[in-house]
């Protein structure tokens, strides 16, 4: 880190935080704000990721739990998704603490891009679900699980959308169905990687908790705001703003060097 955080950082960070949640409630994708506004203020890439997950595990407990409330989780899928998430996750933290910062920082910026544009372009599926495919059920969540879990537990933005994709395109789940299970994978990847990454010392839970706080309420705001045509309002806001974000980095980055 080039200087400690000040509090005006702080609260400009919750700020992001407060913006992400709303987004994620109508649209998704709000973790595409919160990590380059971490490594905006100068946090080193390590201590951006393992900060963002610090506070995004909150949100996501509290999201799994209203599914269970509404019975939309599947504890029988959930049986198998749930230890492969935490051991995919665990690879992928594992993989960031393991990269070295010079290293890690260029890749992080090029994933915000990509993801930022697919999320900007990508589409729910409507309609009917496709059949499922009973036999194979267990092995495609499985993959599913530990193979996003590890991208949640390396980076993380986009995780839900990449999940619900895959459990309605592969496994016939309705969008609801595979919301819910996709809460189910996205709490064990988050603590999972939460708790490499706290035991290591890169979550800056000073910073992590007021993000935490601040996101809840935008989530809270955003649930009621969401409205039809809100998410294609929204989406390419949160790409131009990722995108606008990634580039001060780099200019504060490479300029600087």
């Amino acid at each position: 880190m080039n200087a400690p955080v000040t509090p005006l950082e702080i609260g400009l960070l919750a700020g992001a935080a407060f913006v992400a949640g709303v987004v994620d409630a109508i649209a998704g994708g709000g973790g595409l704000l919160t990590v380059p506004a971490l490594l905006a203020v100068g946090l080193p890439p390590h201590l951006a990721l393992g900060t963002n997950k610090g506070q995004s595990v909150f949100g996501s407990t509290s999201s799994l739990l209203r599914f269970h409330r509404a019975k939309l989780v599947s504890l029988r899928r959930g049986k198998v998704t749930f230890p492969l998430a935490l051991a995919g996750s665990f690879f992928g933290a594992a993989l960031v603490l393991w990269i070295h910062p010079a290293t890690l920082r260029p890749i992080v910026l090029v994933l915000l891009v990509a993801v930022a544009i697919f999320l900007a372009v990508y589409r729910r599926p409507e309609g009917p679900p496709p059949d499922r495919h009973p036999l194979h059920t267990a092995a495609i969540a499985g993959g599913l699980a530990f193979v996003i879990g590890a991208y949640d537990g390396f980076f993380g933005p986009g995780t839900g959308t990449f999940l619900i994709a895959g459990f309605v395109g592969l496994l016939g789940l309705s969008l609801p169905e595979a919301t819910a299970d996709a809460k189910m994978v996205n709490v064990a990847s988050n603590l999972a990687a939460v708790t490499l990454f706290a035991v290591r010392g890169v979550v800056l839970w000073h910073i992590a908790l007021p993000m935490a706080a601040a996101q809840a309420l935008g989530s809270f705001l955003g649930a009621h705001l969401a409205v039809r045509g809100g998410a294609k309002l929204i989406r390419p806001v949160v790409t131009l703003v990722a995108v606008l974000l990634s580039i001060k980095v780099a200019v504060d980055l490479y300029g600087a060097g």
